[in-house]
């Protein structure tokens, strides 16, 4: 089956469709999401892309990410995702959203509008092996110590949520998805 990505302006307005391999290959801006799933001790879990991904394969990335398809809720098709990457659901609450441009190969870009998520799970992650090499929890410090050592071990989005100019702020994340199950 070929996988229809949704495209879109600078506001996240659609203005078509397009066939996922061609988006990257063409570089057209569309919408995606990232998840950041913490456990109660404020740690991330992050996952190590599967060696066998078209791009970005064998990088440290957020707990998974990727794209609605035509017709599907951003947040339903972050949770799908989240399923089919990392074996578990939970609660996500919208936490921001960016637009990056990054070269990911030698003849693909990334130009998305990016919606972020954010949750809680304390569970054992059962990582689908075609998508996820590897996982680890890790204090948000040691990330930003790792990204500091050895920033080529990282995706070029999850540098941008922790590098931007204004850098986008996950100890908030934490922040917000705790207020939340504290609400519910």
């Amino acid at each position: 089956m070929i996988e229809k990505l949704i495209l879109v302006d600078r506001h996240d307005n659609q203005v078509g469709e397009g066939e996922k391999l061609q988006v990257h290959l063409d570089g057209s801006l569309h919408r995606a999401f990232s998840v950041f799933i913490f456990n109660s001790n404020g740690q991330l879990l992050l996952q190590q892309r599967a060696v066998e991904k078209y791009h970005s394969a064998g990088l440290w990335a957020n707990t998974c990410c990727g794209h609605p398809r035509p017709g599907e809720d951003k947040l339903a098709a972050a949770r799908r995702r989240l399923h089919e990457e990392m074996g578990f659901d939970c609660s996500l609450i919208p936490v921001g959203s960016f637009i990056y441009h990054a070269q990911v190969s030698d003849n693909m870009v990334e130009y998305e509008y990016d919606h972020l998520y954010a949750g809680v799970f304390d569970g054992s992650p059962q990582h689908n092996p075609a998508e996820v090499a590897q996982y680890k929890w890790l204090d948000l410090a040691d990330i930003r110590q790792q990204i500091a050592t050895n920033p080529n071990s990282f995706s070029q989005w999850f540098l941008r949520i922790f590098q931007q100019p204004a850098p986008l702020q996950p100890e908030l994340w934490w922040q917000q998805v705790r207020l939340k199950e504290a609400q519910s």
